[in-house]
C-alpha cells in the first residue's frame, strides 16, 4: 500500500520572535523542517508534500527538491492548511501521514508503528497520543468504552472535566486517502474561524467508523517548538540521543554532557571526545583520535590516529596520525598530511601540508603547497596577500626554515632549502639553497667562490 506524507509547515510561529520562520531555526545543526523530511524518506520513496504559508519562499529554498510544495494562502487552521496538498494527493489510493515541521523528536520507528497500524484498521485512521500531566495547549483525547477515539477537543473548548483528561492529541496521523478528502470537506469553522483537523475525529465517530490511537511510549516524542525555550529544550534532548548512539557505537566520552554533536556527524570507533567539544556540520571523525578539550571541528574530516587539542578547524582535512594543538587554527581547504604536528598557535588556511612536516607555533601558512617532512620554524609567516590578490607559495621536500621567516608570495623554495632566522625572503630559493637576511641573500661561506 503506497504511503503518502503531507508536512504541515505554513504557520508564522509568533512565539519564537524571530525574523526567521520558525520551521527553520535549528536544532542539533539542521532546520526544524528537515526532520519531518527524514522521517518522510523513512515511511516512503513518494516525495512528502510541504505545505507552506508564511515567509514560503525561505521554506521552499531551504527544503529544495526534497518535496512538492502546497500553497495555504490564509492561516485558516490545519484541515485548512491540509486541504491545502489535495491537488497533489487526490485520486492517489493510499494512506496519508500528516505532519507538523516543528516536532523534530518523533522517531521513525513511531511513524513506521503508526502506518502499521492504519494498515490493520479497519477505520478511516490512526493517531499518536500521549499522557502526560502538563498539557501544554494540546487537545484532550476522548475514547468510548471499545477504547476508540470519539472526540479531540481543543483546550480553549474543554469543559472542567475534560481539562482533566491526560491523553493528548500529538497532532500526527495516519489516513485512508479517499477517506480523507471527503472527512476534510465536512468540517466546520470553529468558533475562532479555522479549520481544526482534529474534528475528523468525530465525523468519523458519527459514522460510526473506528479511529485506533497509539500512546506514545517516550513522551519527549510529541514535544512540539513554539518557543525559544522549547527549542533549547529539543536540543538537550536531541544532544543525548546522540551522543548516546555514539558511544554505544564505539566512542568513548567521558562527560557527555559537555560534549555537543550535530546530528549527521560521523566518528568511529575507540575515538574519545573530551569536555567542551562542539562537532558540526559534515564532520567525519576516524578511529583511535583523541579530539579536544575546548575544541571546535565544522565539515572537517579527520582520519584515523589524529589528536586535536584544544582548536578550531573548519573545512580541513587530516590524515591519518597528524596532529594540532593547542590553540591551533585549520582554515578552510587546509590539509594536513599523514604524519603532520602542527604546533600551538598555529594557523593554516588554503594550504596543503605534506607528510612528516613540523610546523612551529605562532606561524602562519597561506595558500602554500608544502612538501614531505619539512620544517617550519617558530614564527613563518608566508605573506599571501598585497592588498589586491592573493599569491602562492611552494617549498619542496626536506626544507627548512628558520624561525622568525617572511616568505613573500609568490614564491619558490626548492628541495633541501634553508632559510636563516628572522629572513625576509622575496626570491625563489634553488635547490639546496641557504638564504639569510633582510631581504634575504645566497649566505656565502667564508672561502666560497665568487
Amino acid at each position: 500500500m503506497t504511503c503518502y506524507v503531507i508536512i504541515l509547515a505554513a504557520g508564522q510561529g509568533t512565539r519564537m520572535n524571530s525574523a526567521l520562520p520558525k520551521v527553520l531555526h535549528p536544532v542539533a545543526g539542521r532546520p526544524l523542517i528537515q526532520y519531518s523530511l527524514d522521517l518522510a524518506a523513512a515511511l516512503t520513496d513518494e516525495p512528502p508534500v510541504v505545505v507552506v504559508g508564511h515567509e514560503a519562499l525561505q521554506v521552499r529554498q531551504t527544503v529544495g527538491d526534497q518535496a512538492v510544495f502546497a500553497h495555504q494562502h490564509q492561516p485558516l487552521g490545519t484541515a485548512h492548511a491540509v486541504q491545502a496538498a489535495e491537488d497533489h494527493l487526490l485520486g492517489k489510493p493510499g494512506l496519508v501521514v500528516v505532519l507538523s515541521a516543528d516536532m523534530p523528536l518523533f522517531r521513525a520507528e513511531t511513524l513506521q508503528r503508526l502506518v502499521e497500524t492504519q494498515k490493520a484498521n479497519q477505520g478511516p485512521f490512526s493517531m499518536l497520543t500521549v499522557i502526560d500531566d502538563d498539557p501544554r495547549g494540546f487537545g484532550r483525547v476522548v475514547r468510548g468504552p471499545d477504547g476508540n477515539v470519539t472526540a479531540v477537543v481543543e483546550e480553549a473548548q474543554c469543559t472542567p472535566e475534560q481539562k482533566l483528561i491526560k491523553e493528548l492529541n500529538v497532532g500526527a496521523y495516519c489516513f485512508d486517502s479517499e477517506w480523507l478528502w471527503n472527512a476534510i470537506s465536512r468540517v466546520q469553522v470553529s468558533p475562532k474561524g479555522e479549520y481544526y483537523l482534529t474534528d475528523v475525529v468525530a465525523i468519523a465517530s458519527g459514522d460510526g467508523q473506528a479511529v485506533k490511537a497509539i500512546v506514545l511510549d517516550d513522551p519527549a516524542e510529541a514535544m512540539g517548538i513554539n518557543t525559544r525555550v522549547h527549542l533549547a529544550e529539543a536540543e538537550a534532548i536531541l544532544r543525548r540521543r546522540i551522543n548516546r548512539a555514539h558511544m554505544l557505537a564505539g566512542v568513548t566520552m567521558i562527560d557527555p554532557d559537555s560534549v555537543y554533536i550535530e546530528a549527521g556527524v560521523k566518528i568511529g570507533r575507540d575515538t574519545q571526545i573530551l569536555p567542551n567539544t562542539h562537532l558540526r556540520g559534515k564532520t567525519e571523525i576516524g578511529e583511535g583520535c583523541r579530539i579536544g578539550p575546548n575544541t571546535i571541528v565544522e565539515n572537517t574530516r579527520i582520519d584515523n590516529a589524529c589528536t586535536v587539542i584544544c582548536s578550531v578547524l573548519e573545512g580541513a582535512i587530516m590524515e591519518e596520525h597528524s596532529e594540532i594543538g593547542p590553540f591551533g587554527h585549520l582554515r578552510k581547504g587546509a590539509h594536513l598530511g599523514k604524519g603532520v604536528h602542527m604546533g600551538n598557535f598555529g594557523e593554516v588556511k588554503s594550504s596543503y601540508l605534506g607528510p612528516g612536516t613540523k610546523m612551529g607555533h605562532f606561524s602562519y601558512i597561506g595558500d602554500a603547497v608544502i612538501g614531505e617532512d619539512v620544517n617550519i620554524g617558530a614564527g613563518t609567516i608566508t605573506c599571501n596577500f598585497d592588498g589586491e590578490h592573493k599569491h602562492r607559495t611552494e617549498i619542496g621536500n626536506h626544507a627548512f626554515i628558520g624561525s622568525d621567516t617572511m616568505l613573500v608570495a609568490p614564491l619558490k623554495l626548492g628541495e633541501n632549502a634553508r632559510t636563516g632566522a628572522g629572513s625576509v625572503v622575496t626570491h625563489d630559493v634553488p635547490d639546496g639553497g641557504l638564504v639569510v637576511g633582510v631581504p634575504a641573500r645566497p649566505f656565502k661561506r667564508q672561502g666560497d667562490n665568487g
